[in-house]
């Protein structure tokens, strides 16, 4: 396992956070994940040219948080997520890769249940509850930290219509329900997806050549899984709570889609454009 430190505790995880000029919620991502009840992993930013604001708010909560923070900041060229996740990926030193958007607020043991999770052989597709547009401005408003709400807040929640659903606060073993769908690539998003760095390395990461809103993550389960590692299933295991945003520009989705095609109707295993320009020679 990777050290960032000699004195400091073993990193086993990296933990990758996209945000895009979203200091708000990225604020109460973080409280979520200083409240995991594990303190093995590290958070990369992967910043996909956030204005200063954001870099101000990492400086202020760094010395505060129970984890190593690293901010990987790129230049604002537009929505370019899957290079910020390779340039973030490529310094991550944690064995296990766990990826989640910049509005994803993890439980306290969001962290461990993934590394519980991981298996040799195997990708983790986890999944999100979304919160209501009105409950997500209260949250950010008045800072509350939904991430310790004990589970009869959340029945109370659906049952006002501030969450789309309840189920996936439920945690069921790690049994043979998770391995049910190993070739799935369908659903499986980096809002919440797991995988060891050696075999995303090994797919050279995300394609950049998808820019603009959707469809790197399927592409990057697609070829996972064609390089022989199979999708385990992160439902009731590894939820994160989704905070309500607008809709990203959706007018390079048609470009995306005949690109996936593409990968679906070929071979490719590795990225086109991918993690390897970020690593260091020889890696």
């Amino acid at each position: 396992m990777a050290r960032t430190d000699p004195d400091s505790p073993m990193i086993t995880a990296s933990v990758i956070i996209t945000t895009y000029n979203r200091p708000d919620t990225l604020r109460v991502v973080l409280q979520g994940f200083s409240a995991q009840d594990c303190a093995c992993f590290e958070v990369l930013i992967a910043d996909d040219g956030s204005t200063q604001e954001t870099a101000q708010l990492l400086a202020d909560l760094r010395p505060q948080l129970p984890f190593p923070l690293i901010h990987v900041w790129q230049e604002d060229r537009g929505f370019r997520a899957a290079q910020a996740r390779n340039r973030a990926l490529a310094r991550a030193q944690g064995d296990y890769v766990i990826f989640v958007d910049g509005d994803c607020v993890p439980l306290p043991g969001f962290v461990s249940a993934h590394l519980r999770l991981a298996q040799s052989g195997w990708f983790v597709a986890g999944n999100r509850l979304l919160l209501s547009r009105k409950f997500s401005q209260r949250v950010l408003e008045q800072r509350i930290a939904v991430h310790v709400k004990p589970r009869t807040f959340w029945l109370y929640a659906r049952a006002r219509g501030w969450i789309n659903r309840f189920a996936p606060l439920f945690t069921l073993p790690d049994n043979r329900f998770r391995c049910a769908r190993p070739t799935e690539w369908r659903g499986a998003k980096t809002c919440n997806l797991g995988a060891w760095r050696e075999d995303l390395l090994r797919v050279n990461g995300l394609d950049e050549r998808y820019e603009g809103w959707g469809h790197e993550d399927a592409d990057l389960a697609v070829r996972l899984i064609r390089a022989g590692i199979r999708r385990k299933d992160g439902r009731f295991g590894a939820p994160v709570l989704h905070l309500w945003h607008a809709e990203h520009d959706r007018s390079l989705t048609p470009e995306n889609i005949a690109r996936l095609n593409q990968v679906l109707a070929g071979t490719e295993i590795r990225a086109v454009r991918g993690v390897d320009q970020y690593l260091p020679s020889g890696t």
